[in-house]
């Protein structure tokens, strides 16, 4: 089967960065589905992991984490699928990717695609989608709409992936105000696009902007972005007992500033289910699944911001450079093989 993957982690420049291979096809075992890919997204995590892991002597590590296919086979223990499903995911961190024709992932992590929605376009959502949901309704416990006190949630960063899925949840699934940060006429207009109440500039003083809003209290911050640069504005923003939820790496950042106002830090990383198989692992099936009835029902729009081509190394270097590189809006897209 075709695939893209490299032998030697390092920069997006090296000419074997990225390259086009041929790999055995995979076979089902347990709970496993064999999927055809047909398109995938890339994200920050395929450059974080292609500049810092080396596989093994010998072996190729192949990429790759949302994905849009179909159920070619299925293992003896899967019991939630069957040949011919059209499914999206977004994998597993500790195994081979979706940067190949055909690919292995448990089906507890995998949903059904979206009707409504072409491959590609579907694709855009599964990562951000899970991380989203994860970061409001598991890590902070916003409550649903009409069941909570009037607060806002500042998202830092707001116009990348996670952030425009997490404008669209927030809206349609909390009564919280939302407020997004971003920095370019094109962000600042795709983040008010998407549904955020306001929209303030990361690149000034936070607490001016908020408190010239006509909003309630700063109840959340999730930041997706530069934390250690932004860490004592949020602590400064966030109301007494507030919450704070990030999904970077941060420079060391010093959480003795959190006591004061009893606030609360919380990390939030989409792979923990699979890779440690916790017991609520199916939980990602089950968005998925609840996340695809909000793209049907027209609630929840596709972030796609730019389409690559068909899924080769040349296009995901593209990919990858594009994202490294700061200036991406939304989601990048690659459809079918060449």
């Amino acid at each position: 089967m075709k695939a893209v993957g490299y032998l030697q982690a390092g920069a997006i420049d090296r000419p074997d960065a990225l390259l086009d291979i041929e790999l055995p096809r995979p076979s089902p075992t347990g709970r496993d589905l064999l999927v055809e890919v047909q398109a995938i997204a890339v994200n920050p995590v395929d450059t974080k992991v292609r500049r810092s892991a080396t596989p093994p002597p010998g072996e190729y590590k192949v990429l790759g984490y949302d994905a849009v296919g179909i159920v070619r086979e299925v293992g003896p223990g899967v019991r939630l699928f069957r040949p011919g499903d059209a499914v999206w995911y977004a994998g597993a961190i500790d195994r081979s990717g979706s940067n190949a024709e055909f690919q292995l992932v448990d089906e507890r992590i995998v949903g059904h695609k979206p009707a409504s929605l072409p491959a590609a376009e579907a694709a855009a959502l599964p990562l951000t989608g899970i991380t989203a949901w994860e970061l409001l309704f598991d890590r902070l416990q916003v409550p649903l709409a009409g069941q909570g006190r009037p607060a806002s949630l500042l998202i830092v960063g707001a116009a990348g992936g996670v952030g425009s899925v997490l404008i669209q949840l927030a809206r349609q699934r909390t009564g919280l105000t939302v407020i997004g940060t971003a920095s370019r006429p094109e962000s600042q207009a795709w983040v008010t696009e998407l549904g955020a109440h306001h929209v303030i500039d990361h690149r000034q003083p936070f607490a001016p902007q908020i408190a010239a809003l006509d909003a309630p209290p700063v109840d959340y911050v999730i930041s997706l972005t530069h934390t250690d640069t932004y860490f004592t504005q949020l602590v400064e923003v966030l109301a007494p007992q507030g919450k704070l939820a990030l999904i970077d790496d941060p420079e060391p950042i010093d959480v003795r500033l959190l006591k004061r106002k009893s606030l609360s830090l919380h990390w939030e990383l989409m792979f923990t289910r699979s890779l440690f198989q916790t017991a609520d692992m199916e939980a990602q099936h089950q968005l998925l699944d609840a996340l695809a009835g909000l793209v049907d029902a027209g609630v929840v729009r596709s972030t796609v911001q730019a389409r690559l081509g068909p899924i080769c190394a040349d296009n995901l270097k593209k990919a990858h450079a594009l994202l490294e590189s700061g200036a991406a809006v939304g989601k990048i897209v690659l459809e079918g093989f060449r």
